[in-house]
């Protein structure tokens, strides 16, 4: 199954539904003497929380004096109710479902960005070179995308509503329909079509504009008002991590196939060379203000976009989503 990181697969309003039962893959190393914390991920362990577990691996929590431990959610999951729900110390989230949440009363809050632009986009068989092409073709997307980047699509490329056609992170109707295209990360999606032998092209959302940042790692408000430690401590370590992760992925890497069996060596490899070759660490915000960089700018962009589709109300408290007091005071050059 493809992944489609937090707020893609499950809807942005649903925050009061049931936990129920919870079964997470997770992953530890050797217990530390240190603060219990643990950090749920948006999906199954693969290359796009590669910094995390070289974090783990390194040692870099440790040295904080925080005993971590990862977790892996499902497609079913609320990563965000878990959060909410005193379920999880940190979580890696999505922008949009961030500021729907805030909205809505629900206090968290992201802390720093993991990536600097998001990874969603939209994949094509070979010979599309302009997505205007696709006007009347059928497109594959998912429920939840329908309260996030399809609105903004179909009325970029004057798409019909009736082009979405229901995505189940399934990708044989897309093999066999030559006309049609899907959602897509480079990572994942790519990788099944390279296992098909099936050519492809691939539209990276953030060139056309598409402003979120890439899973934000994300808390409660009552955590960085009551203990700025920790989160500085899980902010450092994991930035930290994520610069060892892109010099020598190996350690990272090791933990990754410890906690998802069904990833492949070959597959963890595809998708760390595309999030390098993206420089999805990097920015000109990075530059100046180091790893894990957030702008007041940048989530105004976010906030903007999320209006003009009627997906945010005007008068959300838009600003108190993130802060940058831990990034700012940290400043981790990139390597």
């Amino acid at each position: 199954m493809s992944r489609i990181m937090l707020g893609r697969r499950q809807s942005l309003l649903g925050l009061t539904a049931s936990l129920g039962a919870l079964s997470m893959p997770f992953i530890q190393t050797a217990r530390a003497a240190g603060t219990p914390v643990k950090l749920v991920t948006s999906w199954y362990a693969q290359a796009e929380f590669g910094g995390f577990y070289q974090a783990l691996a390194k040692g870099y929590y440790a040295r904080e004096g925080l005993d971590v431990t990862i977790e892996a959610a499902s497609p079913q999951m609320n990563v965000p109710q878990l959060l909410a729900a005193g379920r999880a110390d940190f979580i890696t989230g999505y922008d949009f479902q961030l500021l729907s949440a805030v909205a809505s009363g629900i206090p968290l809050v992201a802390v720093a960005s993991t990536f600097q632009h998001d990874q969603q986009g939209l994949m094509t068989h070979a010979g599309v070179t302009d997505l205007q092409q696709l006007k009347d073709h059928p497109i594959l997307i998912a429920s939840s995308s329908h309260a996030t980047f399809w609105p903004w699509l179909r009325k970029r490329f004057g798409y019909a509503e009736e082009q979405a056609r229901p995505y189940s992170f399934n990708l044989q109707p897309f093999f066999f329909d030559k006309t049609m295209a899907v959602q897509a990360y480079a990572s994942s999606e790519l990788w099944d079509a390279k296992l098909k032998n099936v050519p492809v092209e691939f539209f990276l959302f953030k060139d056309l504009g598409y402003p979120p940042y890439g899973a934000p790692m994300v808390t409660t408000q009552q955590m960085v008002k009551t203990d700025k430690s920790k989160v500085n401590s899980f902010v450092k370590a994991s930035l930290l991590g994520w610069n060892d992760y892109f010099q020598d992925p190996t350690p990272g890497n090791a933990l990754i196939l410890k906690a998802n069996p069904n990833m492949t060596p070959e597959h963890l490899t595809f998708g760390y060379e595309g999030l390098k070759k993206a420089n999805v660490l990097l920015s000109d915000d990075v530059r100046t203000k180091g790893l894990g960089a957030m702008t007041t700018a940048r989530w105004q962009a976010t906030r903007d976009f999320m209006v003009n589709q009627n997906l945010l109300p005007a008068d959300a408290d838009w600003k108190s989503a993130f802060t940058t007091e831990f990034v700012d005071n940290l400043r981790i050059m990139p390597t």
